[in-house]
């Protein structure tokens, strides 16, 4: 079969540049392509170093060229790795907390999408395995950890550590847990404005004694918004991780919550995207999968934004009633639910050793402007 360089430009431009949007002969990432007879040589350059990106990459252009030009095509394909020779070395700014070691951002674009259900079963994941594990409840406006861990009556007491009074955190399932709900009444709503939510969540974070911890997680509230920031210029986070459900409407939101902490601003690693109520299973049938809120959704966002993707938890009435009465389903033993979060938690675990040895800490951020934190650009 005959064919020239502009059949293989063709078929090339069908293939996207993960988390660009930008097809590959669109993007500058296809160099050179030569064609000889039955014979194609393709250069490709592409900013991420990986083993898998350069492995994807290759495949994908196989694929394309047999499957729209030639099936029978000799194809040989050089890939070049255009990254920066030295990531930004970054020097923890921030008021690091002593004794801890990792800060895990858990978020959501959007609310009702189990953010605070993945969260807990995540933190009691961590205990179980033998991590010391903090918690804070950073969502102001409506905390749950106290619910979740069954702790809606206890109250964080004062220590005195080197003559200075602290907070103790309330401890369940080898957790230690922070949260406005513990100063609140269960019927009073906290409206309060950002200046003094801030202030609140820097008294729980810097007041209080949480002792020696491996990760502490950061449940914050729905949305990109002023929490967020206050937390990001609070600490030095070593990651976050996004929740999301499948559904198109709740991915849209969680595509900006990524976009957040990658602002050139903020920059914080996205460690991956956990799909929440992925599938529902009916008891009497545990071999069907019903999928409720769409199929692989926050799987095929986490591939389209070139980020981790972390598992699956099912949609079960178990994990609802579990939260509800204050003991988080992870516990449940021997079941496919505590396996479903031990594989999340083993992914969260890996992405942060990972991240560790690859890059430098993070900043706590100093924003002096609006500039790249909101929808105004600078004239």
């Amino acid at each position: 079969m005959k064919f020239n360089k502009k059949d293989i430009l063709a078929a090339l431009e069908e293939i996207t540049v993960p988390g660009e949007g930008k097809n590959m002969v669109e993007s500058g990432a296809v160099t050179n392509v030569m064609v000889f007879g039955d014979e194609v040589e393709v250069d490709i350059t592409i900013s991420n170093p990986t083993l898998q990106a350069r492995k994807k990459t290759e495949v994908e252009i196989l694929k394309i060229i047999h499957a729209k030009v030639y099936e029978k095509a000799k194809i040989k394909i050089n890939i070049k790795v255009d990254a920066p020779a030295k990531p930004k070395v970054n020097e923890i700014k921030g008021k690091a907390i002593p004794g801890i070691q990792n800060i895990i951002a858990v978020a959501s674009g959007k609310g009702g999408v189990g953010k605070s259900t993945v969260t807990a079963n995540l933190a009691v994941t961590l205990a179980k395995m033998g991590f010391k594990v903090g918690l804070l409840d950073a969502d102001i406006y409506g905390p749950s950890a106290p619910i979740m861990f069954d702790v809606v009556n206890e109250k964080p007491l004062a220590v005195n550590i080197d003559g200075k009074s602290k907070m103790k955190p309330v401890e369940s399932y080898g957790v230690k847990i922070l949260s406005i709900g513990f100063f609140t009444q269960p019927n009073q709503a906290v409206i309060w404005r950002g200046p003094m939510a801030a202030k609140a969540l820097n008294q729980m974070i810097f007041d209080a004694h949480w002792g020696e911890l491996d990760f502490m997680l950061l449940d914050l509230p729905p949305g990109t918004g002023d929490i967020h920031l206050s937390i990001m210029q609070s600490l030095p986070v070593t990651g976050a991780v996004v929740v999301s459900t499948p559904q198109e409407v709740a991915l849209s939101d969680a595509r900006k919550g990524v976009a957040m902490f990658q602002q050139e601003a903020i920059n914080v690693p996205v460690l991956g995207i956990v799909e929440n109520m992925a599938y529902f299973t009916p008891e009497e049938l545990p071999n069907n999968k019903y999928y409720i809120f769409g199929k692989e959704g926050a799987k095929h966002l986490a591939e389209d934004l070139d980020v981790p993707f972390l598992g699956e938890i099912p949609l079960v009435q178990s994990i609802r009633e579990a939260g509800d009465i204050g003991r988080p389903a992870a516990l449940q033993t021997a079941t496919p639910i505590e396996e479903a979060f031990e594989e999340l938690t083993k992914n969260v675990v890996r992405e942060v050793v990972g991240r560790n040895k690859s890059i430098p800490p993070t900043e706590a951020i100093k924003i002096t402007t609006m500039a790249g934190c909101s929808a105004v650009k600078k004239k």
